[in-house]
């Protein structure tokens, strides 16, 4: 957690200034921000010739056998339940700005706001770690008044937050009897065939140099000045109840969002044989498999968020290909289709 506030911090205070003019009236070094906004019209161009590229391979005569299998499940898939997943992921991002508005202790528009998540979206499809909703964060509250510092430690804490709200939900979920352990037994024991996989003589050299390394660097990590920073702004933040009522609140309910979008997308696919009985079980693999898979340092955890997603259901006992077409349709609606939004509302924050 200590690496994350100062990469967070850290990165955000390069990268929210990146866009103000120099002396001479240039721009300075590109931001996330203005390299998402010059990259608009490729990303367009893009996902017009992949959308043309699969209606001319479903329409065409002979298919593969790979295809055909898609086009099947496509065919038998339940459509009614796209609208709501739209839904979904729409309120995913109207919960971000509320959290973001909590964090900062300032009203500041809800609808600009959510339009600002949607463009931190996008930008954390090309940034590991998050880094890009961060500097879009913190470069959109520096538009709307907040000194660069208060922001920097606004979008910081907004992050932290977020650790104990996911963890409580999580427990919620697995109080009230969702997955009633599977999940959690599952992962648990790949993760120990995977320990088993590896000598136990270069396992204990590997553990006996990182832990110490490990425990040098979060003790001179703590000392620093961005991780004081962020203290002194969690500090700030529990004087004012109501602000971390409603950050706690609004990040638990962003999660909580994503994980009833997932359970739709599972219930979408018949071929997965899950029904209404079986929403809390998925909540529960959703929020277990998305941890799992955002421990990977990638741009938005692509590849390792669906690897570990599909690994969740394939714990409840659903076959592997029902659970990848459910994982592809719930990262297709809240992960990539919310991309071109976030491009076109980059103009929000030129305003």
């Amino acid at each position: 957690m200590t690496k994350g506030v100062e990469t967070i911090a850290a990165g955000a205070e390069r990268a929210a200034p990146a866009e103000l003019p120099g002396p001479g009236g240039a721009a300075a070094t590109p931001s996330p921000l203005q390299r998402v906004r010059r990259s608009r019209w490729t990303v367009l161009g893009v996902l017009l010739i992949v959308v043309a590229a699969t209606a001319l391979l479903i329409g065409a005569p002979a298919r593969p056998m790979a295809l055909d299998g898609a086009v099947s499940a496509l065919e038998h898939m339940r459509w009614e339940f796209l609208p709501v997943l739209v839904l979904l992921s729409v309120l995913h991002f109207v919960c971000s700005a509320v959290a973001l508005r909590g964090a900062s202790g300032r009203p500041i528009p809800l609808y600009e706001t959510t339009l600002t998540q949607f463009t931190a979206a996008a930008a954390n499809r090309v940034t590991p770690g998050g880094l890009g909703a961060v500097a879009v964060n913190t470069r959109y509250l520096v538009c709307r008044g907040l000194p660069l510092s208060r922001a920097v430690i606004a979008v910081a804490v907004l992050q932290v937050a977020g650790v104990p709200a996911d963890l409580l939900l999580l427990g919620a979920v697995l109080g009230l009897g969702g997955g009633n352990g599977r999940v959690l037994d599952a992962l648990g024991r790949h993760a120990a065939e995977a320990a088993g996989l590896v000598p136990p003589v270069p396992l204990l050299i590997a553990v006996g140099v990182l832990l110490p390394a490990a425990a040098l660097w979060g003790r001179r990590a703590a000392r620093s000045t961005v991780v004081a920073r962020a203290v002194a702004g969690f500090t700030d933040l529990c004087r004012r109840p109501r602000d971390l009522g409603v950050t706690l609140t609004a990040s638990a309910a962003t999660t909580l969002v994503l994980g009833l979008a997932f359970a739709l997308s599972v219930l979408a696919v018949p071929g997965t044989g899950a029904g209404p009985a079986d929403v809390l079980a998925l909540v529960a693999a959703y929020l277990v498999g998305a941890a799992a898979g955002a421990a990977v340092p990638a741009p938005g955890g692509v590849g390792s968020t669906e690897a570990a997603l599909v690994a969740a259901l394939a714990s409840l006992g659903i076959a592997a290909g029902p659970a990848l077409h459910a994982v592809l349709l719930f990262r297709a609606v809240t992960f990539w289709a919310p991309v071109p939004v976030g491009l076109l509302t980059c103009r929000t924050l030129r305003r």
